[in-house]
């Protein structure tokens, strides 16, 4: 299919029924991707990746913890130009405060890492939430004591912080918190469909964005992090801000990466709603209906490799979103089972068979900020 027949193939889907609290863009933004590559050239291999986020003139994403083994714990610094990842693998070590806590075991051997933010007040400064533990052995003793009843999950989803030390290219794990969701949340026990995304708004409002609760829907939570955040290791009580995301009839509708940012003096989340291929747009104010940004993924074109045109998607399944000056970034993390399902010419399969990721951009659209008002 040639680029303009793939155009004009997505201006005539039908969009899915929404929510009435929620506006669906006309007709879906078609995005030609770049494929990650090593600093060698070569498309990455199963990183798995998730999260984005800009520093200092790179994208940072994180591997999770179903990555190829040479990816796991590794943190990805990628040029947006070229897609490339930043050749240097930074070391990775346990502060005191980690290294004698009850999580020590589980952030050492596979941490399921699930979203990279920056601190705004000091650009050293990381958070990165984990997601599922199932694999890990339980906590006993006086750690299953104190951090057993999560609200949620047998074992606790984890909010750790990181700094970064550029002289020495190493990156510490300096705190850890678990998070504790009051049973009036109804978040359920869902190992694998947990919180996926963090944004950190002006006020240090800490945005968790979770892929579904008990009752099948995706939610935006909070947790407030004052100066004296880091100075427990007690449970963190998430909060619930009462935004009214879209609803649906049917089906599984998560969010999968949360990016925050200011538009024109009012503060919005951008929300990746991955098996649907949208953005979600959230007035952190609540005075615009949340907009539902209608998404197609290609790849780019390779006629050295007979695949002559940009290639339509099956699955992109997004989990990481940026906004850098005035442009929207987004990557995927490389869902095993329906990926090669996007094999449609034969010059890509390899691509594909790597699990290796793309990355997306588009710039932000005005049309997006005149919602109605609620």
């Amino acid at each position: 299919m040639t680029r303009s027949a793939v155009l004009s193939f997505l201006f005539f889907i039908l969009l899915p029924g929404c929510s009435s609290r929620a506006v669906v863009t006309p007709a879906p933004y078609a995005l030609q991707g770049q494929w990650v590559v090593e600093a060698n050239g070569q498309v990455m291999l199963d990183p798995q990746t998730s999260g984005l986020s800009h520093w200092r003139g790179y994208l940072l994403t994180i591997a999770d913890g179903s990555a190829d083994i040479s990816q796991q714990r590794r943190w990805l610094r990628l040029l947006p130009g070229s897609a490339a990842v930043e050749a240097q693998k930074w070391v990775f070590d346990m502060q005191p405060a980690v290294e004698t806590s009850c999580f020590r075991e589980y952030l050492t051997t596979e941490p399921d890492y699930e979203a990279i933010v920056v601190d705004p007040d000091d650009d050293r400064v990381f958070y990165l939430v984990t997601e599922d533990a199932s694999r890990t052995t339980p906590l006993s003793g006086e750690c299953a004591e104190r951090f057993g009843d999560t609200g949620s999950t047998d074992y606790p989803t984890l909010l750790v912080r990181l700094q970064v030390d550029e002289s020495r290219q190493k990156v510490s794990l300096t705190h850890v918190r678990p998070l504790y969701f009051a049973p009036q949340l109804a978040i359920g026990d869902f190992p694998n469909d947990g919180i996926e995304g963090l944004a950190m708004g002006p006020d240090r409002t800490l945005y968790l964005g979770l892929e579904k609760d008990a009752h099948g829907n995706a939610r935006i939570l909070s947790v407030p992090m004052d100066p004296q955040f880091w100075q427990s290791s007690d449970f963190i009580a998430v909060q619930d801000p009462g935004f009214v995301l879209p609803s649906f009839n049917g089906g599984r509708h998560p969010i999968n990466g949360l990016e925050h940012f200011a538009y024109q003096g009012r503060e919005y989340l951008l929300a990746v709603a991955r098996n649907d291929d949208e953005l979600w747009l959230v007035d952190i104010q609540k005075r615009q209906t949340v907009q539902r940004i209608n998404l197609q993924f290609m790849t780019p074109p390779h006629p050295e490799q007979g695949c002559i045109s940009a290639q339509m998607m099956d699955n992109a399944s997004l989990e990481g979103v940026a906004v850098v000056d005035g442009r929207v970034w987004l990557i995927n993390d490389p869902w095993k089972v329906n990926y090669l399902k996007n094999v449609q010419c034969e010059g890509n399969r390899a691509r594909f068979e790597r699990m290796a990721p793309l990355l997306f951009n588009m710039p932000l659209d005005p049309a997006w900020f005149q919602g109605t008002s609620l």
